[in-house]
């Protein structure tokens, strides 16, 4: 088994041990003792997919107890979770406009399209809100995961951003892509110096040196949009000098060394989704971050299983049988990868020994229903860490539509965050809570 050594030199623990990339062990936490006189934090993790599910066999049909109603197909691979996950239904978010696109705006809330004077405009994800409170003292504020699709993303139900975070200014957050490069992330690499690691971080600042201008002078010539561009460029300018601040800062503190050999450059589909998901704990585990977003793959999903019709096709169901087959099995290795992650959370241990699983949240949906609906979102929250939230049901809101803000509103107060508003929102949840 895998295990925790503390080490003198940092407050971080390192990882000792070998191990199969699709068969991460289980792994306890040594932590130093005066990390593990502290309660441990909070933890959220947002899963987002693209298209949605099968409508008649994965969502229940009635609320309450799963211990009661039982559990639909698409869901049955749960079984083992179901008292301690919840399902929320009449969830609409109110700003997505783009079937094809909803992951866009998908932990934002907003309306892209629909500000005036502007194509494209978005505004700040609530895993990022999370992340400034929560990422205060961690190595990493947040973990931006995605997945690169064959078709760029478009057709697998995700749109063109980057990942599910957008940052305070309404721009996408890059998300890691792939396993090894989050790998690489996470873990310390021995081919890696502190003299390189300074000589990057030196060439990256002397880039943005160049790249710098003076715009007070430049803007009174411009027009009013190319005056809105130049505000975008410096914006960037400064979140790229503030993670260069952030890497400066943990510049001396060791990353951990890596349980198993670097992934395979090819790994894809359910293999890659396994492989984050083994990241993810780890990463939780060794307090790198405390928020993880993860936008996951569909249609190399699909090819993984399989299945040779594309997502956006897949989506489309209709009266084909061979489609609706396929979809409904889509359905069930979703629940089952989603059933592992949560089977790997509550077998590893947090710093004072209680499950990982019990200082988490997790949010698991989608941007779409079924189809191309985007009313009536999959909502599924589990973990210990939204210790009001009810558990082990199905909870059917009395109003439709009411706005998916309400629900992530809900989720980050859970969290510890203390606010009364998120983008669209017009209150939080007080049906899901105990």
């Amino acid at each position: 088994m895998a295990t925790f050594h503390s080490d003198s030199r940092s407050r971080r623990t390192f990882l000792r041990a070998g191990g199969s990339v699709l068969a991460l062990p289980f792994l306890e936490t040594f932590a130093a003792p005066a990390a593990a006189a502290k309660t441990p934090p909070k933890r959220v993790v947002f899963l987002g997919g693209g298209f949605g599910f099968t409508k008649d066999t994965f969502y229940p049909d009635k609320a309450g107890k799963f211990s009661e109603i039982g559990l639909t197909e698409g869901l049955a691979p749960l079984e083992a979770h179901k008292d301690d996950f919840t399902m929320v239904t009449n969830l609409t978010n109110m700003g997505a406009t783009d079937p094809h696109g909803g992951s866009v705006s998908y932990l934002t809330g907003a309306n892209v399209a629909g500000t005036p004077g502007k194509r494209f405009h978005n505004s700040i994800s609530c895993d990022q809100l999370l992340a400034k409170e929560l990422g205060k003292d961690t190595r990493f504020s947040s973990l931006t995961l995605s997945a690169k699709e064959p078709d760029g993303g478009q057709n697998s139900g995700h749109g063109q951003g980057l990942s599910l975070a957008w940052d305070d200014s309404g721009n996408p957050v890059p998300g890691i892509n792939r396993p090894i490069d989050l790998y690489y992330t996470l873990f310390a690499n021995p081919n890696d110096s502190r003299e390189e690691l300074d000589a990057r971080l030196k060439k990256k600042q002397s880039i943005l040196d160049i790249v710098r201008l003076d715009g007070g002078s430049m803007k009174r010539t411009l027009s009013k949009g190319d005056q809105e561009k130049l505000d975008e460029y410096f914006t960037g300018v400064r979140q790229v000098e503030k993670g260069l601040e952030r890497q400066a800062a943990w510049a001396d503190i060791p990353k951990p060394q890596a349980p198993f050999e670097a992934p395979n450059e090819g790994i894809t589909g359910e293999q890659a989704i396994q492989l984050m998901y083994d990241m993810i704990i780890i990463a939780l585990q060794t307090d790198a971050s405390r928020v993880v977003s993860y936008r996951q793959p569909v249609c190399d999903l699909l090819t993984g299983m399989g299945v040779k019709i594309k997502a956006h096709s897949l989506s489309h169901y209709g009266f084909s049988q061979p489609r609706i087959e396929a979809s409904r099995e889509r359905d069930k290795k979703c629940s089952a990868l989603l059933a592992n992650f949560l089977d790997r959370l509550k077998q590893a241990k947090d710093t004072d020994g209680s499950r990982l699983f019990d200082n988490c949240i997790v949010s698991y949906g989608t941007n779409l229903r079924s189809g191309h609906e985007l009313k009536n979102l999959p909502a599924i929250v589990a973990g210990g860490g939204a210790k009001k939230i009810k558990k082990g049901e199905h909870i059917i809101l009395p109003e439709e539509d009411t706005p998916l803000a309400n629900y992530w509103l809900t989720l980050m107060q859970e969290a510890g965050l203390e606010t009364d508003q998120f983008s669209h929102s017009t209150g939080n949840l007080p049906e899901i809570l105990a």
